[in-house]
């Protein structure tokens, strides 16, 4: 990834516009407000110091292979080994994905492994069930439905057609609050060492 070596918030480096730079990303759904933008990363680590260095984004914080209790791809049971990296910008987080292997998912509809960009944007609802049947009735399939092993679910929905990427839905819980508050506590006053950290 490249370098953008004026101010990071106004200048759009070619590769910046490629991957769509957060600032130029439409933070309103009809869902609710977009709380996390996500890109795909083929290497997480290279993704992360680029975000770093060209948009002063993190520290970001590394979960790898997210354990799952449940995993559907578009309604059929299938594994779905990923990892991610989130951090801060502004008041939005960034997460870094990237699936471990060619399984089909809702990572594999639109990225091939070595292939990178925006992924989803993800939205807390008030029902996940509810939010998924209003994404139906506006013609956005759900591409995934999972639930990690300490119990919560989300579930991506395919809104190519309306917004370019899959969008995400999650219900608000105390633990995922304390996870996004944890995240931007530590953008606050970070000095930009140490960029990736392993939860």
């Amino acid at each position: 990834m490249g370098r953008i070596r004026s101010h990071p918030r106004r200048q759009r480096s070619r590769r910046v516009r490629l991957l769509r730079h957060p600032d130029d990303v439409d933070r309103t759904t009809a869902f609710g407000e977009i709380v996390q933008i996500a890109y795909h990363a083929p290497d997480i680590e290279r993704a992360a110091n680029w975000f770093a260095a060209a948009l002063t984004a993190g520290p970001f914080f590394l979960l790898e292979h997210v354990g799952l209790s449940k995993s559907l791809y578009r309604g059929k049971e299938t594994p779905f080994d990923h990892s991610s990296a989130y951090g801060q910008f502004g008041d939005v987080m960034i997460e870094l994905i990237h699936q471990h292997d060619d399984q089909p998912s809702a990572v594999r509809d639109m990225y091939a492994a070595n292939e990178e960009g925006l992924h989803h944007l993800a939205v807390f609802v008030g029902s996940v069930d509810i939010a998924l049947e209003d994404a139906a009735a506006a013609g956005m399939a759900c591409a995934l439905d999972a639930t990690t092993t300490d119990g919560v679910r989300f579930v991506m929905v395919d809104a190519r057609n309306a917004h370019g990427c899959m969008l995400e839905f999650y219900e608000r819980s105390e633990p995922l609050d304390k996870f996004y508050s944890f995240v931007k506590r530590k953008s606050d006053d970070w000095d930009g060492s140490e960029v990736l950290r392993r939860l």
